[in-house]
């Protein structure tokens, strides 16, 4: 089964996006329903994806679950909760079937260490009893903070999105790279190859620029670790799905067919529970 393991849906007649801060998205700056998407899934014979919030709310969320419960490609979603919700057990009890993960923009908060305050941490640890996974949006100043929230909760399986976005415009390499490989050591992480095409120059990115970030991950991580996400509609920004694949199909060439198949669509199978891994 492949699977799409990160892209997003949003109507803007329920909500707005207020990480559209500014004329940069104002090609994305519509309503992204699940039939537009449907086409490239078909054309690139994936089977199953993975959607995933886009703004910290609890009716996108339960909007996404009503979207997963009925017929189509949705067999999973990375809901928001409030990590630091006293009642968090309760409500992620009384959320309905697909809830495979909870994600909040960690990026998006002043603090680079907010992932180790108390509170979040006690968060996560509820997300583990729930038998939930975290997604870890998160920039490489917050990547120290990611790590030592990993180590803090063994029992918690967690998936960094777009490879901790490493400034690939800039051809900036370390700090990142060693804090990639820092993390990827412990075992109850994993990575999705996803998000790197809007890291780079949109209008001049090339392959060759991208590829050594993508190869870092699946290096560091190892296939059985790593999973394709498009990131679509976000990626249009810079690129279209089939150029996302094309690049997840470049960056994995040299794997062999068990390995791709991992990366295209068993990792996300097992690590969020969904599909035939």
């Amino acid at each position: 089964m492949r699977i799409d393991a990160h892209h997003h849906l949003w109507d803007l007649s329920r909500r707005g996006q207020p990480w559209r801060d500014g004329p940069w998205a104002d090609p994305i700056r519509r309503s992204y329903p699940l039939s537009d998407l449907t086409p490239h899934l078909t054309g690139h014979r994936i089977d199953a994806t993975i959607v995933v919030q886009s703004t910290a709310s609890s009716e996108e969320t339960a909007e996404l679950l009503a979207l997963a419960a009925g017929e189509g490609p949705v067999a999973g979603v990375v809901g928001w909760a409030d990590l630091c919700d006293p009642a968090l057990d309760e409500v992620l009890a009384a959320l309905p079937a697909g809830l495979v993960g909870v994600r909040h923009q960690v990026r998006d908060e002043p603090d680079p260490d907010w992932l180790t305050r108390p509170g979040v941490l006690r968060g996560l640890g509820t997300l583990a009893e729930a038998g939930l996974v975290y997604d870890l949006l998160v920039t490489p100043r917050e990547l120290p903070a990611a790590h030592a929230a990993v180590r803090a909760l063994p029992q918690l399986s967690f998936v960094l999105d777009h490879a901790a976005k490493p400034a690939v415009a800039r051809g900036d390499w370390q700090p990142w790279a060693a804090a990639i490989t820092a993390l990827a050591a412990l075992p109850n992480v994993s990575c999705k190859l996803s998000g790197l095409v809007t890291e780079a120059d949109w209008e001049a990115w090339r392959p060759q620029q991208i590829l050594p970030y993508a190869r870092h991950v699946l290096d560091a991580f190892g296939p059985g670790r790593v999973m394709f996400g498009s990131d679509w509609p976000v990626c249009t920004l810079a690129a279209g799905y089939e150029d996302v694949v094309a690049l997840a199909e470049s960056a994995t060439g040299q794997l062999t067919g068990a390995e791709q198949a991992a990366v295209f669509g068993a990792t996300a199978g097992r690590v969020y529970g969904v599909g035939a891994s």
